[in-house]
């Protein structure tokens, strides 16, 4: 499971040209399901995505996590893109062959998100399937690429 992290100032994803989901400062995760994966490894991306250190401290390092900025104080969302399980090492043109399949990886995106919405109030979420418009503002820029 990958998780591409980015700090935001704000972020949305629109479906058909309506709001679907925003979120103030917080993290804006575009989320790849691979063949293979479970439950042991969303639960591990969701620990890893409320815990991972990418906001600055009182001293300006990145050293606070947005469990450490306290419920209320930042959001989540989550915007499922398929496309981050491509594999680009060869030619022109990407192959999915490692992407779940579609059935699959709705399922596993959408658990990811109840869990999420379970854990963290800020929680938010893309529309599975859908051809989504995200727009945010990286602050930092600070983006990192996590696998579970």
């Amino acid at each position: 499971m990958i998780g591409l992290l980015q700090r935001v100032k704000e972020a949305r994803v629109d479906v058909g040209g309506v709001c679907a989901a925003q979120i103030g400062v917080g993290l804006l995760v575009l989320v790849g399901i691979q063949r293979g994966d479970d439950a042991i490894k969303r639960k591990r991306l969701l620990e890893r995505l409320l815990n991972y250190r990418v906001f600055e401290d009182a001293t300006g390092r990145m050293n606070t996590s947005l469990r450490d900025m306290g419920e209320g104080s930042g959001g989540l969302l989550l915007v499922p893109q398929f496309t981050l399980a491509a594999d680009t090492r060869q030619g022109t043109r990407a192959s999915f062959a490692a992407a779940a399949p579609p059935e699959e990886a709705r399922h596993h995106f959408e658990s990811l998100l109840a869990e999420a919405c379970l854990q963290w109030k800020g929680t938010r979420g893309g529309v599975f399937g859908s051809n989504m418009s995200v727009s945010l503002v990286n602050e930092g820029p600070v983006t990192f690429w996590l696998e579970s």
